[in-house]
């Protein structure tokens, strides 16, 4: 009774344990033929490639992502051209490495003033922030995107014109749609045109030509990015507002003086229109008759 079976399998051996000592015990399963790499490999976390969640397509474009040199592209254009998955395949993969922080994109400005989105591959997502940028990301949230930011300050008030006129705000509106073409920078929208056209009509109601307005609004801009090219059109539009044209007062018409004629009732002189006949004193008189 003291004697135990040693070939009995133990109860406490879990069912997924029994499958793999069955499936060794029968010569089938995985074996590794492994070669130690020396050049062109990459160190992959079995995180990744043994994930739960991830379909099997995020996990080879999660590798794949993290085998590429910096710099090279990771857009879905250039993904759907290396692979036989579509678009819309690529991008679905995309969304889910995203979702599991193995992956960000984040909006950059360039020194022209251009968006580009920048791809980020991260190989251990929720790694130490004390770790270098390279090894890690922080885990991604699943939360909707921000809101778009509509409380901006408030534009800078700018000079109004003495008379609203709608031809004068007409031009006012054309002349500022017209300055992206001067620079790209100022591409206006149709709130930010309507707040700064009254200044610019106050601009021409000073008898300023609309090249001279242009010139004083695209001259001299930064060379920098413009973050509110409104705010500083506005700014201009005040601080270099001209004086207002001299007075002019209206001439003082004199007019003509009348022919020079003898009264037929006295025989005096007087200047009267040739209709009249008789002085005004003579027409005096024989008024009452």
């Amino acid at each position: 009774m003291g004697t135990r079976n040693t070939s009995a399998p133990l109860r406490a051996q879990s069912a997924a344990a029994d499958n793999q000592s069955r499936t060794r015990r029968h010569g089938g399963g995985i074996t590794h033929d492994n070669t130690r790499h020396t050049t062109r490999f990459v160190v992959i976390g079995n995180h990744l490639v043994q994930h739960k969640e991830l379909s099997l397509l995020a996990i080879g474009l999660g590798c794949h992502l993290q085998s590429l040199p910096t710099g090279a592209g990771a857009d879905i254009k250039t993904l759907a051209a290396r692979f036989p998955e579509g678009p819309t395949r690529i991008a679905a993969a995309l969304r889910e490495l995203e979702a599991h922080g193995y992956l960000r994109r984040e909006r950059h400005r360039t020194t022209t003033g251009r968006i580009v989105t920048r791809t980020v591959s991260c190989n251990q997502p929720g790694a130490s922030r004390r770790e270098p940028a390279d090894t890690g990301c922080p885990p991604a949230k699943r939360t909707p995107p921000p809101p778009r930011r509509t409380g901006h300050k408030a534009l800078p008030a700018v000079p109004q014109p003495s008379h609203k006129a709608p031809a004068l705000l007409q031009a006012a509106l054309d002349l500022l749609a017209d300055l992206r073409r001067r620079d790209p920078r100022l591409l206006l929208s149709a709130t930010d045109t309507a707040h700064l056209a009254p200044g610019v009509a106050a601009w021409l109601e000073r008898d300023v030509t609309p090249a001279a307005v242009r010139h004083a609004l695209t001259t001299g801009l930064p060379d920098e990015p413009l973050r509110r090219p409104a705010a500083l059109l506005a700014h201009r539009l005040t601080d270099r507002l001209p004086p207002p044209p001299p007075f002019r007062p209206p001439s003082i018409s004199v007019p003509p003086r009348q022919p020079l004629q003898n009264c037929e009732g006295c025989d005096r002189g007087f200047r009267a229109p040739e209709t009249e006949d008789r002085c005004r004193d003579c027409r005096k008189v024989a008024a009452p008759a």
